[in-house]
């Protein structure tokens, strides 16, 4: 049997269809309001687990989205955060999305995890902007967001890496905690 050499992932069908005409990203709650509206979205179609994330240019226009996919691609992967990296970098054809200089930000409906962590820094992000916090994640579902430096903030800061934390919070764990209530389904 040959050895693959390809790799197909991609995201719900529902995302081509969300309405983005006349939408105003050009706030840091706007943004992550998007991605807390992605995760829900995941969760309620039930295409994957409470995660969304999107990339924003300098213009605060939006680039690429992401939903978490791990169970339906069979992709551990497959994570909300390197799934619109990837989208991202492909649509800009460069894989560090601020090469050009203009400041990249990426959404998340919660805290990257260890994995969403180390694939912000070399993704080429600027800005950070979180709605739940892992230690949310971990209470209200029955994920592991693995480890990270205990001063990941600081890391990330040094790095050029400006981080927002609790933007939204309370929305985006209200998805955490009807997720976790439907006993974290695999999909």
């Amino acid at each position: 049997m040959p050895l693959p050499a390809q790799l197909h992932i991609t995201l719900p069908i529902w995302v081509l269809e969300l309405d983005l005409s006349g939408r105003d990203f050009s706030t840091d709650a706007a943004k992550v309001a998007f991605a807390i509206e992605l995760s829900k979205h995941n969760v309620e179609r039930q295409s994957g687990g409470p995660f969304g994330a999107a990339v924003f240019s300098a213009q605060h226009q939006l680039i690429a989205v992401g939903v978490n996919r791990v169970v339906r691609q069979s992709c551990s992967l497959a994570h909300a955060e390197t799934m619109a990296f990837m989208l991202a970098q492909q649509r800009l054809q460069r894989f560090r999305l601020n090469e050009d200089g203009g400041p990249i930000t990426l959404a998340t409906s919660a805290q990257p995890c260890c994995q969403c962590y180390g694939a912000t820094v070399w993704a080429g992000i600027d800005r950070l902007l979180i709605g739940a916090r892992a230690e949310d994640v971990m209470a209200l579902t029955a994920f592991d967001e693995g480890p990270l430096p205990t001063d990941w903030v600081g890391e990330l800061n040094q790095r050029g890496i400006e981080v927002v934390r609790d933007v939204l919070r309370e929305a985006a764990c209200a998805v955490l905690k009807a997720y976790g209530e439907l006993g974290g389904p695999n999909y």
